[in-house]
Formats: structure tokens, sequence, C-alpha cells
């Protein structure tokens, strides 16, 4: 089973939807069953086998979560060091391509959101920043070509 990296905030999270998921989530499915249950002849109930299939759906969701719950490291950034980038910090690059400054915060995958700056430890970008300091520079092979950037700060 592969590990799973999450803030403590980002466990609480996933313990918190698992909660939801196998409680409201799971019911208002299971009602959806009965109610199609009741509209009579089963094997041509279209209604009866979209209930049934998002009740599947939702109890492989919630053995997945359980699985990541319980492989979780959780790392926290009160004590990271800010000499090198690893996960959790937070690294702000200069940009040659755009010529600007961008930031992104190194997460484990289940906490990534790049529309937020959140990017996956497996992600190209972060691959290549892990283990470099302040003002080194480091190139990323992606599909839209190579990215240049220089690490100007790391915060926790």
């Amino acid at each position: 089973m592969e590990k799973t990296y999450l803030t403590r905030e980002g466990y609480e999270k996933m313990a918190a939807d698992l909660k939801l998921m196998q409680t409201v989530k799971r019911r208002e499915i299971l009602e959806q069953l009965e109610m199609a249950r009741a509209h009579g002849d089963l094997r041509e109930n279209a209604e009866y086998e979209a209930a049934k299939h998002a009740l599947q759906m939702l109890d492989i969701r919630i053995n997945e979560m359980h699985e990541k719950i319980a492989s979780a490291e959780i790392f926290s950034t009160e004590n990271i060091s800010t000499d090198k980038v690893v996960i959790g910090t937070k690294v702000t690059l200069w940009d040659f391509s755009y010529e600007e400054e961008v930031e992104y915060w190194i997460t484990g995958t289940d906490e990534a959101d790049p529309a937020a700056g959140k990017i996956s430890i497996n992600s190209p970008v972060a691959t290549a920043l892990l283990g470099h300091a302040v003002g080194d520079k480091i190139e990323v092979k992606a599909p839209k070509g190579v990215m240049r950037y220089e690490i100007k700060k790391i915060d926790r």
C-alpha cells in the first residue's frame, strides 16, 4: 500500500469527508434504492440500476479513503526546515518563461490543488524542486516544453 502524505488539516478534512460519505451520502443512496425498488419490476428499472451503481461507486470510494487514512503519514509544517525544498514547504520561484514570480506549496497527492498553488510531490515541478535550496536554478521537462525556474524563497 502506498503511503499517503497529509498535513493535519488535510487528514482532518479527509476524515470528515469519509464520515460524510459513510453516513449522509450512503443514507441518501439507500433511500433512492428503496424508492426505486418500490416501483416494481427490478429487471427493467433504470432508477434502481442507477442507485445500485451509485452505491457500489460510493463503497469503492469509502474503501479507498479508509486505506489512505490507514496509511497516512501526517507531517507538521511547524518543524520543517526551510534550507531545502521538502514536502510541506511553500516555494517562491522566478519563472524565466513568463518573467514573473510564482508560489507553490509542495503537498501530498491528496491535498494537491493546482488552482490554489498546491502541487503534489509527484508533479514534475515539485519533483524537480525537492532537495534544492534558495538560489538554485532548475529545469522542468513538461509537455509544453522545458520550464526554467530559480528558487527565490522557501517558507513553511
